[in-house]
């Protein structure tokens, strides 16, 4: 997908996502910024801080602009094809997200599929974009089956585009995954290190908003002092996804795994 990929003559606007699989909906853990490429020399505007079912609305609130969006999500939104098989939902990814929702919470997820396997495979996507992790990673496992399960499923019911996976009623409005590592790597920029207290990763946090500055995602200086301040790297991981997605021609799996753009 590119840029260009979208259908629509309008221009598109991104919305970069880093999304939260905690307790409690995300409890506004998400942070969300948006960037209108109508006018590409204009700042990200950050969109607060969200749960998942706020993220939900504000996904088919895009719908009634008239504009064309993209929200991409930094979360894996779907299982490797070999697992999916082992359990019979191989067909579609509309089928792997529906058994994934049907087991109530991503721990007995996670504790049904260890039970079958305790391998952790990759995905063809994870591969090709060097994600840092598989989607059922201890350190994942609730982001991939939150962002499934009460996001991407009722999206997609409510005909909502998920790319490249389920074609939706209107392409105007598309979620994907993205990963702020992957966009990292692609940019050849340190992809570790940036999170945590103290001055290192506060001086590359400052060095990583600089850069989004020298390939066209101007941030305004509020939101470069907040993206330096935030430990955690939230707000920084969100602004890189407002970058360009990747181009990409995905393999017939990703039709069940998902792909990273």
């Amino acid at each position: 997908m590119q840029v260009e990929d979208v259908g629509h003559s309008a221009p598109l606007v991104i919305h970069g996502v880093d999304f939260s699989g905690a307790d409690a909906g995300g409890a506004a853990k998400i942070r969300v910024v948006t960037r209108d490429l109508a006018d590409p020399r204009a700042p990200v505007v950050p969109g607060g801080r969200l749960d998942r079912r706020g993220l939900a609305r504000a996904v088919l609130a895009s719908r009634d602009d008239g504009r064309v969006h993209l929200w991409r999500v930094d979360a894996p939104m779907s299982v490797p094809l070999e697992i999916a098989r082992e359990f019979g939902v191989d067909a579609s990814w509309l089928d792997a997200a529906r058994w994934m929702a049907s087991l109530g919470s991503p721990r007995h997820w996670r504790s049904t599929v260890r039970d079958r396997t305790r391998r952790e495979p990759r995905r063809a996507c994870d591969r090709e974009l060097s994600t840092p992790m598989a989607p059922m990673n201890l350190r994942v496992f609730k982001q991939t089956w939150t962002f499934v399960s009460e996001v991407l499923l009722p999206l997609a019911e409510e005909g909502v585009r998920i790319e490249p996976c389920h074609a939706g009623r209107d392409a105007r409005v598309r979620v994907c995954e993205g990963c702020p590592s992957s966009v990292l790597h692609a940019f050849g920029w340190p992809r570790r290190g940036y999170k945590g207290a103290g001055e290192p990763p506060r001086a590359l946090r400052a060095q990583l908003v600089r850069r989004l500055g020298e390939v066209g995602v101007a941030v305004p200086a509020s939101l470069a002092a907040e993206a330096e301040r935030d430990e955690e790297g939230d707000l920084l991981d969100a602004m890189l996804l407002a970058t360009p997605p990747f181009a990409s021609a995905p393999p017939a799996c990703a039709d069940v795994e998902g792909w990273v753009y």
